[in-house]
């Protein structure tokens, strides 16, 4: 992926200095204007590259991922606005080359390959220079937002509130409050006061159990060991219930085969779970009693459609719970929900993963991200007949070190018994 990434930044970067060079703009046809064009591209590559070898400290690892992130992302849109003058010239040329035309050779014809179709008008600029100069503009919008995303959006932690009616829901755990945070992804962090404060937040909400629904780190346990302290934080009177995501497994540090190495790494993880004082459900559930009542949380480990892990277990881990009246899953990847868990008596699953792609627009009464077209359940509450799925965006960021729209999410649930209300 590293090396994709890199080929297509190089692509990039010839296609959009030619296209400028092409251009009556004579900024661009300095020697300082390709001294900084390819010094700033080399440059940017070679710290992608050392980010992505070496364990160098995360604030420089993110300011590169950053740079490297808003630098694509604008010469991507830039080149879409390239490639619809390209297509254009392309079409008035062609349409010239089978329009008869007299005294005219066919080495006169060939000849129109090598020069650039006149587009010289008497007055203002030509459309392929308005084009240009309007894809640089426009290339340069994306900037704005995605640095404000860095600088706020990535540890600008909010409270969601939701009310989650359950029919069979046992008298004794009406009005219960239960939090959920997910994707920590402690590797990209590099603001401990920040993360501080969001745990912070979280144990003001008093909640009587929490959830944790995987991906505690990117690759490697021992990303969390300058946050282990802060999220050992998190206590609930009623327990901290936790799973595993697909991050947690090492298999895009260590690769998919097994190792000595990647073993000893997972069971780092889920040591790291005990010390921290989390209860780790690894396809198995726990009994939560309540005046001589009960209900069932279950946990499994990561299982996801497409080319995510399917580790986890689900028949093995509700074995037990067949006389609960309500049993409440922790499952990293929504997906999960439609594949396996409609077809249980599950009354609500908590997931997280999807992180809204970290990039959309979410209010009270609209949401929308790219999320949405990979998948159909990305963020909120889904329900189907009497089953819920709740997914959280997630706690952390992975990737573009910030938010844009969709910012990080700690989730309040209030367990109601009884229907929900007719609006």
């Amino acid at each position: 992926m590293l090396i994709l990434n890199a080929v297509l930044l190089v692509i990039f970067d010839f296609y959009i200095f030619f296209a400028l060079r092409a251009t009556k703009i004579k900024a661009v046809k300095t020697k300082w204007f390709s001294f900084i064009w390819w010094g700033y591209s080399i440059g940017l590559l070679v710290g992608l590259f050392i980010s992505a070898k070496y364990n160098i400290p995360l604030m420089y690892r993110s300011i590169i991922l950053v740079a490297f992130f808003m630098t694509a992302t604008s010469k991507f849109i830039f080149i879409l606005v390239l490639l619809a003058d390209d297509i254009r010239r392309g079409g008035v040329w062609i349409s010239r080359l089978f329009s008869p035309r007299k005294r005219e050779s066919l080495a006169e014809r060939v000849e129109d390959l090598a020069e650039p179709l006149p587009e010289n008008p008497k007055h203002g600029i030509s459309r392929s220079e308005f084009l240009t100069k309007s894809g640089i503009l426009v290339a340069s919008l994306p900037v704005v937002p995605l640095a404000w995303g860095v600088i706020s959006g990535g540890y600008d932690y909010q409270i969601r509130r939701q009310k989650l009616y359950l029919p069979n829901l046992p008298a004794s755990f009406h009005g219960m409050r239960i939090a959920q945070i997910s994707d920590v992804h402690s590797g990209s962090f590099y603001n401990k006061k920040a993360v501080l404060g969001g745990v912070e937040m979280l144990l003001n909400e008093k909640a009587d159990v929490t959830f944790f629904t995987g991906d505690l780190v990117n690759n490697i346990a021992s990303e969390m060991r300058d946050y282990q302290d802060i999220f050992s934080k998190v206590k609930s009177d009623l327990g901290v219930y936790s799973t595993l995501g697909n991050h947690d497994y090492g298999d895009y540090y260590y690769g998919p085969t097994d190792s000595l190495a990647k073993r000893k790494n997972l069971q780092d993880v889920i040591d790291t779970h005990k010390v921290m004082g989390w209860d780790l459900l690894m396809d198995e559930h726990r009994s939560l009693k309540l005046n001589n009542e009960e209900i069932s949380i279950v946990g499994v480990q990561n299982w996801g459609t497409g080319r995510f892990p399917k580790k986890g277990d689900l028949k093995k881990a509700l074995m037990g719970t067949e006389e609960s009246p309500v049993k409440l899953l922790l499952s990293h990847d929504p997906s999960h929900w439609r594949a396996q868990v409609l077809d249980t008596d599950v009354d609500v699953m908590f997931a997280g993963h999807t992180h809204g792609m970290q990039f959309g627009v979410r209010n009270e009464h609209f949401q929308w991200s790219p999320a949405k077209y990979i998948y159909k359940e990305w963020a909120g509450l889904y329900e189907e007949k009497q089953q819920k799925l709740y997914v959280n965006v997630g706690y952390g960021f992975l990737g573009y070190p910030g938010r844009v729209g969709i910012l990080p999410e700690i989730t309040i649930f209030e367990l109601i018994k009884g229907e929900k209300p007719l609006v």
